[in-house]
């Protein structure tokens, strides 16, 4: 009984062997599937994926780069740090697009003018792809994701066979702006994004950088070639929208970031006005005001430093939220401040000055919402200086 087991475990291990590896039917097409933002922040940027469909085998099968496992060892820890593991999940077509249609996100896909040859090596080059052993990659958001991977894939096997022109991209933009264009609905998640993120996504992006973004790898599709048999055709033969999303009306958020923050630095102006009246210092508001600079000041300084994450160097956020305003935050719960801390004001209000340069000159794009908070944060450092100058 145990060898007759055995023995059937050894021919079914051989039958999913020689089905990894089995030869498609001439009927047998690989398509470059897009698919639309979704309503989180997470989805605003879309998907990118591949198909493998054969009718005569019955295979149907979603290529998929852009999968990660929450449950994967120090998953929080290794994504702050910018260790980011993602891999090629495979699965079925159709419980793939159920899952759009859930989302209400439309999916295209586009077939590509491939000959049987060259369908039976893409298939076998993403199924190696797909084993344990060669699924993992050290995932970057701009220069190798789910849609990156695309066209990494296809140059891959079909080498000097395919010509991608880039002549879709007309225009000159950079990173920032790039995903300004996916985040205009998500205004703290694009608030968060410009905390996080410093100077080297306002440079201008090349026309290959424009494709980490999925609807771009599309049009690069529709526009690329591929010779076959000295014959240089389009590389894409057929295009079908598969799922059509339905519109929804867009509600209007009053907490943003701007107006939040606005009436933050509304109640720093408020209180800064009354504390001169009164001559007397809310000591309290000075010491939430540094706490929470300092704090985010150190968080932008661990993302820059501490982290490999590409897209966090230089960011120039530190001269507002700038890190020792934690320790200073304790001295001003005193009564009686020490006189070099009007050196220190005066140092904050040269990097606010430097700030606002670096803002003009575009070296680095801050979120317009942190606007009122720096014209709040210098009246406040004025006030202070005022107060400790008066105390010498």
């Amino acid at each position: 009984m145990t060898r007759s087991f055995s023995l059937f475990l050894i021919i079914v291990a051989c039958f999913f062997q020689l089905n990894a590896q089995q030869k498609l039917s001439t009927k047998a097409s690989i398509s470059v599937v897009t698919c639309g933002p979704g309503t989180d922040l997470y989805t605003a940027f879309g998907h990118s994926a591949f198909r493998v469909f054969d009718p005569s085998l019955g295979i149907d099968k979603v290529y998929n780069y852009g999968t990660f496992d929450f449950n994967a060892p120090n998953f929080y820890l290794n994504f702050a740090k910018g260790n980011l593991t993602y891999f090629l999940a495979t699965g079925n077509f159709n419980r793939f697009l159920r899952i759009y249609q859930y989302e209400n996100r439309w999916v295209k896909t586009q077939v590509l003018n491939l000959s049987n040859e060259d369908v039976q090596a893409m298939y076998l080059f993403l199924e190696e792809n797909a084993k344990p052993e060669n699924r993992n990659y050290q995932y970057d958001f701009f220069y190798d994701n789910c849609s990156t991977k695309i066209e990494a894939v296809v140059t891959a096997v079909l080498k000097d066979k395919i010509q991608f022109s880039n002549k879709h991209i007309t225009t000159q933009k950079t990173h920032r702006d790039l995903i300004y264009d996916y985040t205009k609905d998500f205004k703290w998640g694009k608030f968060g994004i410009d905390l996080a993120l410093g100077a080297v996504i306002d440079d201008e992006a090349s026309k290959n950088d424009y494709k980490f973004l999925p609807d771009y790898i599309f049009e690069a599709f529709e526009q690329a070639t591929i010779q076959k048999e000295g014959v240089i055709e389009p590389l894409v033969q057929n295009e079908y929208l598969i799922i059509k999303e339905k519109p929804i009306a867009n509600s209007t958020k009053l907490l943003t970031p701007f107006n939040v923050i606005l009436l933050f630095s509304l109640l720093i102006v408020y209180k800064t006005y009354k504390n001169f009246q009164l001559k007397k210092r809310s000591k309290w508001l000075d010491f939430l005001l540094f706490l929470t600079t300092g704090i985010i000041g150190i968080l932008v300084l661990l993302l820059w430093f501490a982290t490999t994450h590409t897209a966090t160097y230089q960011n120039f956020n530190f001269l507002w939220a700038f890190a020792p305003n934690i320790v200073i935050a304790f001295y001003l719960l005193k009564t009686n401040t020490p006189k070099w801390l009007h050196y220190y004001l005066i140092l904050n209000i040269l990097l606010l000055i430097t700030m606002v340069i670096c803002w003009l000159l575009k070296i680095q794009i801050f979120n317009l919402a942190l606007l009122p908070l720096i014209v709040a944060l210098a009246l406040r450092y004025v006030y202070l200086m005022q107060v400790i100058k008066l105390k010498k």
